[in-house]
């Protein structure tokens, strides 16, 4: 029955995309299957997947952020300026509406996301650095998200800073903790790398759940509005996403960095945590239900565009010998 697990586990995160897409069209079509992921179940279900990320996690990878303070500083300064500035200046280019505006704006100030660190190894990136990265810019997020939400979404509506604060930090930093505590105290036991294997399922599992309780959510303005509302916003989330990348990969160049950690930078910039975007919406912007779209869209095509944006990384590789 584990083997089946880990097979299961390893395909979906192989496969993220497709099965998160999946889930999206399903529910689509069927609305009341996750009916369930509101409120309170859709924040226990974020938090899962943070204690996965944590189980994850050694305190080897906690060690680089002392070791590599420049470049983890570079990488947060990038994270925390680049995608809430590009949002801000979407908001506007586009003249989206106060609730898509929330949105978008809430994805790009969100910390960067937990499959990251798999692009990164997939395209010869820096994979301590994208660790490093991710941790830092987690540890961060219960500071930096509220306040850039104040700064850049202020003028939209009221934000609960503190609020966001404490749900940022209940959600991600403690599951992390207490993932990272496992890891230390079990990770001698033969049984723990098993139960690691499993993590990534789980991890994709949780985060289409979230997905598919977005759609339902939301399904009854998709309906009513059309496919014009998706393909605006999924407009802005892939303007959003690949001005990410692209501005995140002039980062590490202006900061004189060498091709692997060039790479790393535009995967964490461009990829945010988009699940935990999701939760805040719903938690703290309820009274305007169509802010969960850029984010539910994001879950998604994140995931789609890191895979590619590796591909290609890869691609150039092949084309000029170097692996």
């Amino acid at each position: 029955m584990i083997k089946v697990l880990q097979v299961l586990s390893r395909w979906l995160a192989n496969y993220t995309s497709i099965f998160i897409i999946g889930i999206a069209v399903i529910t689509f079509f069927f609305p009341h299957i996750f009916d369930w992921v509101r409120g309170t179940t859709q924040t226990v279900i974020l938090g899962i997947i943070m204690l996965t990320m944590g189980l994850t996690l050694s305190t080897e990878d906690f060690k680089i952020l002392a070791r590599r303070p420049l470049d983890i500083f570079i990488g947060a300064c990038a994270q925390f300026i680049i995608m809430p500035g590009v949002a801000y200046m979407l908001v506007h280019v586009f003249h989206l509406e106060p609730a898509l505006a929330l949105g978008i704006l809430l994805v790009g100030c969100c910390p960067g996301g937990v499959s990251s660190n798999i692009m990164s190894f997939l395209c010869h990136g820096d994979v301590a650095f994208s660790v490093g990265m991710t941790c830092a810019s987690t540890l961060l997020a219960p500071v930096m998200t509220p306040l850039l939400m104040k700064l850049t979404a202020g003028e939209i509506i009221h934000v609960d800073a503190i609020g966001m604060f404490t749900n940022i930090l209940i959600v991600t930093i403690i599951p992390v903790g207490v993932g990272c505590l496992l890891n230390y105290l079990y990770s001698k036991k033969d049984y723990f790398p098993t139960l690691q294997s499993l993590m990534p399922g789980i991890s994709v599992t949780c985060l289409a759940m979230i997905v598919g309780g977005v759609i339902s959510t939301v399904h009854d303005d998709l309906i009513e509005r059309g496919l014009m509302l998706f393909l605006w916003t999924f407009a802005v989330v892939f303007c959003h996403n690949s001005l990410g990348y692209l501005l995140g990969w002039f980062s590490g160049k202006l900061a004189g960095f060498n091709t692997a950690k060039k790479r790393t930078i535009s995967i964490e910039v461009g990829m945010q945590n988009a699940g935990l975007a999701t939760v805040l919406a719903g938690t703290f912007f309820a009274a305007q239900p169509l802010a969960v779209l850029p984010c539910a869209i994001s879950c998604a095509w994140h995931s789609i565009s890191g895979t590619i944006l590796a591909g290609i990384y890869l691609k150039w590789d092949h084309m000029h010998g170097r692996y």
